[in-house]
């Protein structure tokens, strides 16, 4: 059995992050013992490993909560998750196609810097100040 602490330490969160999930209704209910002190089991540090994993990847909490139902029904068809994790992936891919985009304005903003002067003829800060000035709208 893990305290709190031991079971934010083993799955890499901190405590209030444990808190919050279970405040959420991802983590199942912990009784507590006569010392009122929360005790998980190697399933409470599983789920919340799954948990943190699917955060790390992108997934909402909503969709973290669809995957868990969906986890607790073994016999389900996996179709639900796939779903779930496609449309995870292209929202990764809509993301990083944003970010290429950011990435080209600022390389082109830079560019445009001629080098040591007066910031009052500063290329970059005059970018930013006019949003019109860009080459895409990336807002």
């Amino acid at each position: 059995m893990l305290t709190i602490g031991d079971l934010a330490e083993r799955a890499g969160v901190k405590v209030p992050t444990i808190r919050y999930y279970e405040g959420m209704g991802l983590l199942r209910p912990i009784e507590r013992t006569t010392g009122n002190q929360r005790r998980y089991d190697r399933s409470g540090l599983d789920r919340l490993r799954f948990i943190k994993h699917a955060r790390d990847l992108g997934f909402s909490l909503e969709n973290i909560r669809l995957m868990l139902s969906l986890q607790d029904q073994p016999d389900r068809s996996c179709a639900t998750a796939a779903e779930i994790a496609t449309a995870q992936r292209a929202q990764t891919g809509r993301k990083i196609a944003q970010l290429l985009a950011l990435q080209a304005e600022l390389d082109r903003i830079i560019a445009a810097c001629t080098g040591p002067g007066c910031i009052g003829a500063c290329q970059i800060l005059t970018a930013l100040g006019d949003h019109h000035l860009c080459a895409d709208d990336h807002a």
